[in-house]
């Protein structure tokens, strides 16, 4: 990857709602320049998508998060791929990682409620003959998401009293 490249990634993972038109005056580049490197990096896959980081704490149409770590037997044939394939494709999952460690995968999981979270995991994920054990970590509070604070540390009242 190419050192522009670099750049303009690093600026659009601070904030996607920069134009190639801006990024170019920050770097000294040619606004083409820069939209063909972009366009460039969504074809090849790089840039995979853009998004916002929104803090949900405050508003009253409420989800439940969790984290869910997953020990599995590598299938035959296709290793840990086949297994995220089939974790992947259903819509509660909200990021999926291989990792070293005592589980194999972390799976983000986003439903309205605990009971659809637990039934997920019931339900689907504990099928599996490949899946040797879960452990379910429920989201409580988000301070930090994707880089950007989603609540003021100082700010430490109780959400119980008025």
């Amino acid at each position: 990857m190419q050192l522009l490249e670099r750049n303009i990634l690093e600026i659009l993972q601070q904030d996607c709602r920069v134009t190639a038109e801006e990024i170019a005056v920050m770097l000294g580049e040619e606004a083409g320049t820069v939209s063909a490197a972009i366009k460039a990096m969504e074809q090849r896959g790089t840039i995979v998508k853009y998004t916002a980081v929104a803090n949900l704490d405050e508003e009253a149409d409420e989800c439940v998060e969790a984290f869910i770590e997953v020990k599995v037997t590598p299938q035959s044939g296709s290793g840990f791929d086949g297994i995220a394939e089939e974790i992947a494709g259903h819509e509660e999952v909200t990021g999926l990682y291989l990792m070293s460690g005592a589980y194999d995968f972390a799976v983000t999981v986003r439903a309205k409620s605990l009971k659809m979270v637990s039934r997920f995991i019931s339900e689907y994920i504990s099928t599996f003959d490949c899946v040797i054990s879960t452990a379910t970590h429920f989201i409580l509070k988000k301070y930090k998401v994707e880089g950007a604070r989603t609540t003021k540390l100082a700010d430490r009242r109780n959400p119980y009293q008025p």
